[in-house]
């Protein structure tokens, strides 16, 4: 039985995070600003006519929103380009003859993808610290939900680089699916604001699950059970683990 080949996984990794490095400027900068930019918008000019979202001002409220919409869009986009680019180039099938398995391929795109997006996460929240009070009430659980979503939607960002046939595609569903999804999913209010049947028709939307889960290990409140979260994002990585799977077993899309 052949055993796990680790180099070839680390020599994925090395190569796709050295090509995060080359733009660490750009990659740091651009969520600072960007992060800044919504705390002098929604945190103050709005923030400071709002009332107190459950007990949280609105300033704070909306730092576990923003990370996870950062997250998602980050996660999708970091995997997507990095499998894109090998079928874009040919040299997927440099990777398809080596000996390196489907599943260590995955992890080593996926881990990469993973982990840029989780530091520009943490990044975005050291910022956040520097406009308003943040408080985590369950740190090991931020870390599980942010750690989680990542790797899930990076998951989904890879599938999404073996479908696209072209540089529009790999931007569609972060663009306009993903994008949408997370300002209706509640990342700058909470669904328990709106009317019914509004409220209800939310909860078909996957990322209100995602959002109110990390907001609950900030404060201890969210819009669902922190276990429907848990176990929805588990549910969804599964599926994309069982996609990837059927994906590598018929060769679909990976040679064109």
């Amino acid at each position: 039985m052949k055993g796990f080949n680790h180099h070839g996984v680390w020599a994925i990794y090395r190569f796709e995070m050295a090509r995060a490095l080359r733009t660490l400027w750009q990659s740091l900068v651009t969520p600072v600003i960007t992060t800044a930019l919504y705390f002098v918008v929604f945190g103050g000019a709005i923030g400071s006519r709002m009332q107190e979202l459950d007990g949280v001002s609105y300033g704070s409220f909306i730092v576990p929103g923003l990370i996870m919409m950062n997250l998602l869009q980050l996660s999708i986009s970091n995997a997507s380009i990095g499998i894109y680019f090998p079928k874009f180039t040919g040299t997927v099938y440099e990777l398809l003859s080596a000996p390196v398995s489907a599943w260590e391929m995955v992890l080593g795109y996926v881990g990469a993808a993973a982990t840029k997006s989780i530091a520009i996460g943490l990044l975005i929240l050291v910022t956040a610290m520097l406009f308003v009070d943040v408080p985590i009430a369950h740190p090991f659980m931020m870390l599980t939900m942010l750690v989680l979503t990542a790797v899930t939607f990076s998951m989904l960002g890879f599938i999404i680089g073996i479908w696209a046939k072209g540089f529009e595609q790999l931007s569609f569903v972060p663009a306009l699916i993903v994008t949408p999804l997370t300002f209706l999913g509640g990342a700058f209010y909470t669904i328990n604001m709106l009317p019914e049947p509004w409220r209800t028709v939310s909860l078909a939307n996957p990322v209100v699950y995602l959002v109110s889960g990390f907001r609950w290990a900030f404060f201890d409140k969210g819009d669902v059970a922190i276990g429907i979260s848990l176990g929805f994002t588990a549910a969804f990585l599964l599926v994309c683990l069982g996609v990837i799977g059927w994906i590598f077993k018929s060769g679909w899309r990976l040679k064109n």
